[in-house]
């Protein structure tokens, strides 16, 4: 990690772990998709953390964070230089992200992973860190019922690990054993598995009573999706991972929502949920979610509005009526019902 000293300490006070090493970032000079890069995870996520930082250090503007990162002994001069982020939090061996198109970085640089099948072999591995996986498995999960003839499993995994070296040693990755081959969670950062930490933050938070924390970490499990889990990779495995992923996802949106309005957040939970039921037009709980916000915002008839539009859509489509749950929802507003205790959707 980067030297500091206790002048420091009030700024790791204020600061998550993930905010403390975006103010290292930024007093180093790096850019948005510098530090994106760095900490593998998408460039909005790391413009709203320094809209975050700004907030918790009473700073006007990024030249204040860097000036303050230098004043708090966080960054000392002639360290750190620009393009490269020294310490452990920026410099894993090897990064995957998963939560979105495949990517990976080594040492804190790009790699390229060749062909799309070569791709979804690191991408099973990656989503069963410390398993070893079969050679029959992989061809089973990326090939189904037609697997390729000749030893493609092994050439894949041979380019694999050419592409991931790391450093001069001898490991290879993917390592082999006598059950098949496996990514050990110890050598590489796998972006679900930090989204499921955070998911795991949240849960406590919540059950200590800190719904602002349980939202926080819920946020920052979110910010690490980068778009459709997986997207364009082949093979049956991969495409219920990526249902699965989504699922997930929309899942934690929900949570969320429902933490924020709890918190009495209508405005921007409103915001959220728009956007989450125009990509989720048959979710019913998301519609649950938006009736209520937009029922405790004044604004009735568009809560009525939405289940209308929920049921259009529902039996357009799928041919059903909406559940109990949503049609719960209708008759406690015709009745004017604001009771605070009814089960929010997601919870």
């Amino acid at each position: 990690m980067p030297t500091t000293t206790t002048a420091a300490a009030p700024a790791r006070a204020a600061l998550t772990r993930l905010e403390h090493d975006v103010l290292y970032a930024i007093g180093c000079g790096l850019t948005d998709a510098e530090i994106a890069i760095a900490l593998a995870g998408p460039e909005h996520s790391v413009a709203r953390q320094a809209g975050q930082i700004l907030t918790a250090l009473g700073l006007r503007n990024r030249a204040d964070a860097i000036v303050h990162a230098f004043d708090c002994g966080l960054v000392t001069p002639g360290h750190g230089p620009r393009g490269r982020v020294a310490g452990t939090a920026f410099e894993p061996g090897l990064r995957i992200c998963v939560l979105g198109p495949l990517r990976a970085w080594r040492s804190g640089q790009p790699v390229d992973l060749g062909p799309v099948r070569q791709q979804a072999v690191l991408a099973v591995l990656a989503l069963r860190p410390d398993r070893a996986v079969s050679r029959d498995e992989l061809l089973d999960g990326l090939w189904g019922t037609e697997p390729p003839t000749g030893n493609v499993v092994p050439v894949y995994i041979y380019r694999l690990r050419k592409i991931l070296r790391i450093g001069d040693g001898a490991d290879s990755l993917p390592a082999r054993d006598r059950c098949g081959y496996r990514l050990a969670s110890s050598a590489v950062d796998v972006d679900l598995a930090r989204m499921e930490g955070f998911v795991t933050e949240a849960g406590e938070a919540e059950r200590a009573g800190d719904l602002v924390e349980a939202v926080r970490s819920c946020s920052r499990a979110l910010d690490l999706f980068g778009g459709e889990p997986l997207a364009g990779l082949p093979g049956p495995f991969v495409e219920l991972e990526r249902l699965r992923l989504a699922a997930r996802r929309i899942t934690l949106a929900r949570r969320k929502a429902g933490w924020q309005l709890r918190l009495g957040r209508t405005t921007e939970t409103i915001t959220e949920l728009f956007a989450l039921a125009a990509a989720e037009p048959l979710d019913e709980p998301i519609a649950v979610l938006l009736m209520r916000a937009l029922h405790h915002s004044g604004r009735r008839a568009e809560a009525l509005a939405v289940f209308d539009r929920t049921r259009r859509r529902l039996r357009d489509e799928l041919g059903v009526l909406p559940n109990d749950l949503l049609r719960r929802e209708r008759h406690a507003m015709l009745r004017g019902d604001e009771s605070p205790g009814r089960d929010l959707p997601g919870r």
